[in-house]
């Protein structure tokens, strides 16, 4: 009869990774070898100080050994010639915190953050615990109410309720959590399956015209990195993330399709070539470096006070973040004659519905219509 153990392994960090060990040996199903460990992706810290970090270490042991119990019943089941799915009651708090953990260790910060915040609303629902054996419909619609009312945790003094794009990505994320949890055989039933999404209000995607651009472009700014990153962002409709960790290796030119960068597809893996302007390509030139990272090592938190206080300088009055670049280009891309499909597949959309909402901000057909109807009426110019 196989034993499966938790056991600990210290890292040179301050945390400890945790693995099961196997006796005797169990088959690798990858490998097809015999394997005594199997190392689960979770880790604790070493000397826990503050109360998060206690309270993260009681919630992945307690995980971590839900697991070990899952695997020791499942290859019990399979000496004795049963399903091999079994279902395991667990604390979905943990089980929440490891997809969490996930997108912190892949580096999508932006994403992890949003995450982050999700679990911490739905751990105040459950008062920081809930069993996969206590969920049902019941609790997933519960859940949804809650999102749907609950003020939002960033400010105590002057509470909001949550907007409910917010809470519908909440929502999204805790059911994206119970189809793991059903996948990997913690519940009986897939309780997203027939959930009742929320749905996302239509916002308006703001954007920077022409003459604002040039405006802002003779504008002076604190840091000169952050209105390059935002005028690349403006040529090119390339997103933060791309633009910070943007390398010169990956800058080329040729007769055939001119300037391009060569970017990589998180999601698919795959290589593609993203055509640049000419003055694009000049605004890289602008920058202190020749090789490795083009803007070098800046976090989006160093961007936001400069660039808020650039428009104000600016007295541009919308409201606009770094994202309303990629917003503009896609929006004056439109303007200008670009095609519907071709913006689309600038901007790395996979479906052209998304790109049709920048339609809505721009409606030449609307605009020609407006301006139709012409009176010649006295006083008037």
């Amino acid at each position: 009869m196989t034993k499966v153990t938790l056991r600990e392994k210290k890292l040179k960090t301050e945390k400890i990774s945790l693995y099961l060990d196997y006796y005797p040996p169990i088959i690798d199903p990858n490998t097809g070898k015999s394997t005594r460990r199997e190392f689960l992706e979770l880790h604790i810290f070493k000397n826990p100080k503050t109360q998060d970090e206690k309270k993260h270490n009681t919630e992945t042991l307690a995980f971590a050994n839900g697991i070990r119990s899952k695997r020791e019943v499942q290859l019990r089941n399979k000496e004795y010639g049963f399903k091999d799915n079994v279902n395991i009651n667990i604390d979905l708090i943990g089980f929440y915190q490891r997809i969490v953990d996930d997108y912190y260790n892949k580096g999508s910060k932006s994403n992890y953050h949003a995450w982050q915040s999700s679990l911490k609303h739905f751990s105040n629902f459950c008062n920081n615990s809930i069993m996969t054996s206590d969920l049902d419909n019941h609790f997933v619609n519960r859940y949804r109410s809650y999102l749907l009312n609950i003020n939002t945790t960033r400010n105590s003094e002057n509470p909001k309720k949550l907007t409910q794009n917010t809470a519908a990505t909440y929502f999204k994320h805790f059911l994206y959590v119970l189809k793991q949890a059903y996948k990997e055989n913690f519940i009986e039933k897939n309780l997203a399956e027939n959930a009742d999404y929320i749905k996302e209000q239509e916002i308006h995607r703001e954007y920077l015209t022409e003459e604002e651009l040039k405006l802002l472009w003779n504008i002076p700014i604190k840091k000169d990195t952050v209105k390059h990153m935002a005028f690349f962002s403006a040529l090119t409709g390339l997103r933060f993330v791309d633009i910070k960790n943007l390398d010169w290796s990956k800058i080329y030119h040729d007769k055939h399709q001119s300037f391009y960068v060569q970017l990589r597809e998180k999601k698919t893996n795959s290589i593609y070539n993203h055509p640049i302007s000419e003055s694009a390509f000049n605004i890289l030139k602008l920058q202190n470096t020749s090789k490795g990272l083009i803007f070098g090592n800046i976090e989006y938190t160093q961007i936001t006070r400069p660039l808020k206080e650039w428009l104000e300088t600016a007295k541009i009055n919308k409201k606009i973040s770094f994202h309303n670049f990629r917003h503009t280009y896609a929006t004056l891309q439109l303007a200008n004659g670009s095609d519907i499909y071709t913006v689309s597949k600038l901007l790395g959309h996979k479906n052209v519905s998304t790109t049709q909402i920048y339609t809505k901000v721009l409606d030449k057909n609307k605009i020609e219509a407006a301006n139709r109807i012409k009176l010649d009426l006295d006083g008037l110019s």
